[in-house]
């Protein structure tokens, strides 16, 4: 099988979780693309920065790119960011992480990534983290000044070195991935993956077939482990189109995402 058959079944789930008052990630899902992204706690209007980023970048329909277009793609949404700012200065220093898997011109697959927002792999039973940390501790990591056990509980682990604000210079890492039929890709805002073990991550993806399901199930865990922020789980089944239907179906958005989709709706 060929992988230009390929498409993602996907779903998410969001929660504001018990200790927000807001919830500053968004995420949409497509059988061509997925992404989440988590405003940076700090900055005003996180719940914006992330939003309006995941809508104008799924608004471009990114079906069948190469790597240089999605980078494209990409600082064209951040330019939305830019755009708010100028209009409204009191918004200047908001800003979002993201990663977002999408399905490239080839059926392959192209993983974008900035912040510490992450995506792993669950291949054969096996699950991989794809995506790098863009964070202090994990610079710490790299350079074996603090181990990954001491990572997970760091105090300053949170401390992101690169995200998305509207900066010329913001870009996001595009790495290209094969994607056999069978794949499971999660992507998750560090709500989850701060309080949650990968071993738990991967009990609940092995374990449960549905993909809402699945992202439902990550957010609990999250959530009955004491996550003190918002949580937001992505899960996307790598299937064949020739199977299940190579019709596009509608986006969804999840979080803050699908809170300014029905805003629009509201005033149209």
């Amino acid at each position: 099988m060929t992988g230009a058959r390929a498409r993602l079944r996907a779903a998410a789930f969001s929660d504001i979780g018990p200790h927000r008052a807001t919830n500053q990630d968004a995420a949409f899902t497509a059988t061509w693309g997925a992404a989440v992204a988590d405003g940076v706690g700090g900055g005003p209007a996180g719940d914006l920065a992330s939003s309006t980023f995941v809508h104008r970048l799924a608004a471009g329909r990114l079906d069948g790119l190469e790597p240089i277009q999605l980078a494209d793609s990409v600082r064209s949404a951040n330019w939305d960011l830019r755009a708010h700012v100028e209009r409204d200065p009191s918004l200047q220093g908001m800003a979002t992480t993201f990663t977002g898997l999408f399905i490239d011109r080839d059926g392959g697959i192209l993983l974008a990534h900035t912040g510490d927002s992450r995506a792993y792999r669950l291949r054969d039973g096996a699950l991989t983290q794809m995506s790098r940390d863009d964070s202090l501790v994990q610079a710490l990591v790299d350079q074996g000044l603090v181990s990954i056990a001491e990572a997970a509980s760091h105090p300053r682990r949170n401390l992101i070195t690169a995200s998305l604000s509207g900066a010329e210079r913001d870009a996001a890492t595009v790495t290209a991935f094969d994607a056999p039929v069978g794949d499971r890709w999660m992507l998750c805002s560090d709500g989850l993956t701060d309080y949650v073990p990968d071993a738990d991550i991967r009990a609940i993806l092995t374990g449960i077939e549905d993909a809402e399901a699945a992202a439902e199930a990550c957010v609990s865990r999250a959530l009955d482990a004491g996550s003190r922020d918002n949580v937001t789980v992505v899960v996307c089944d790598v299937v064949d189109s020739w199977i299940h239907g190579d019709a596009p179906a509608a986006t969804s958005f999840y979080g803050a995402a699908a809170a300014r989709y029905m805003e629009g709706l509201e005033s149209a």
